[in-house]
């Protein structure tokens, strides 16, 4: 019997969705999505091996590293079971980005007063993956997100999408508040 490469990698994408919803607290905040794979077969040629890509985001660092150990598990048990082979590298990728809770009320106060209340929102938690996250791992930090639309102009795309534009007087709009925040913080 011929071992189906593309049929195994299936079974481990919709497997490993279980690790989360089966050993997760709903309480901890995680996301498993693959958006890569490739399997350079023909309409008539199973390939011999499929290459998938993903990433695993939550906001706890001991759930993260438990969730990796099962992942790998379950990928290899799957593939093994199937009468094939699994490599799984987990890189570990960024941390989660705390916001110190004092700082951002401070940073949040201030923004208030430079753009106006009306233009300060508080945001629902986001799992992104941030190179600020490193920081904020070190040190006190407030990641805050600068609205960058402008719907009279038709400039209303998220980031990392292919149609993402930026409003341009939002260049100048934080750049200014930068400098404020500096300026509140260290009066």
């Amino acid at each position: 019997m011929a071992i189906d490469p593309i049929l195994i990698a299936s079974h481990i994408i919709v497997a490993l969705q279980q690790i989360i919803s089966r050993n997760c607290s709903p309480k901890i905040p995680s996301v498993l999505s693959f958006g890569k794979v490739i399997a350079n077969g023909a309409t008539n040629v199973i390939p011999n091996e499929v290459y998938i890509e993903g990433t695993f985001r939550t906001y706890d660092e001991a759930w993260r590293a438990d969730a990796h150990k099962r992942m790998v598990k379950m990928a290899e048990g799957i593939a093994e079971a199937m009468g094939g082979t699994c490599e799984f590298e987990v890189r570990v990728g960024y941390p989660h980005l705390k916001n110190n809770p004092e700082l951002t009320r401070r940073m949040k106060q201030s923004a208030e007063a430079y753009l106006g209340t009306e233009n300060v929102v508080d945001l629902d938690l986001w799992l992104a993956g941030e190179d600020f996250a490193y920081y904020s791992q070190q040190i006190d930090a407030c990641f805050y997100r600068l609205g960058t639309r402008n719907e009279a102009r038709n400039i209303i795309s998220s980031v990392h999408t292919p149609t993402f534009d930026i409003e341009e007087s939002s260049l100048e709009i934080g750049m200014g508040l930068m400098a404020w925040l500096a300026l509140e913080e260290l009066k």
